[in-house]
């Protein structure tokens, strides 16, 4: 009589043997690793252009304090509340990492694909085959399969 566990351990390990798993782990890896880059782009480089376009400011530091009525009558009673703050400068730095992202990876899977297709022949598509022919005495197109011409009555080889 075999053992349960000893099936569910063979199942994983033929699971994680398989190629494609591997491929994914390793994907994720690169992914970390990618994001780390993009990120330091952004913080370090792009942010700085933009803010210096913009008037020289730190696009990480632009917020908005939201005064809400019922933080300040929670201030008032004693309640240990502040005002939200929207750190709408952080959103924009996080999109323009996305974008950045998202164009890096565009731009490297239309390079495999142009890469994948670059040792491949062109397959010319073979021209369909003829559904008509031409009736030797009256020069009308009839159906190939036609044994008489519909239109001179004529037998047709």
């Amino acid at each position: 009589m075999a053992k349960k566990g000893n099936g569910v351990v063979k199942e994983f390990k033929e699971f994680i043997s398989r190629g494609n798993v591997l491929d994914m782990a390793v994907g994720i890896i690169i992914g970390s690793a990618f994001t780390a880059i993009v990120t330091s782009l952004v913080s370090d480089l792009i942010n700085p252009l933009i803010g210096t376009i913009f008037g020289g400011f730190n696009l990480s530091t632009l917020n908005v304090t939201v005064k809400l009525p019922w933080v300040k009558w929670m201030m008032e009673r004693g309640m240990d509340v502040s005002y939200p703050v929207l750190a709408f400068g952080s959103f924009i730095k996080a999109i323009i990492a996305f974008l950045v992202t998202a164009i890096a990876l565009f731009a490297l899977i239309k390079g495999i694909n142009a890469l994948k297709g670059i040792g491949k022949k062109k397959t010319e598509e073979a021209p369909a085959a003829p559904t008509t022919k031409i009736c030797p005495y009256c020069k009308s197109e009839v159906n190939i399969e036609a044994t008489r011409c519909p239109h001179c009555t004529s037998s047709i080889d």
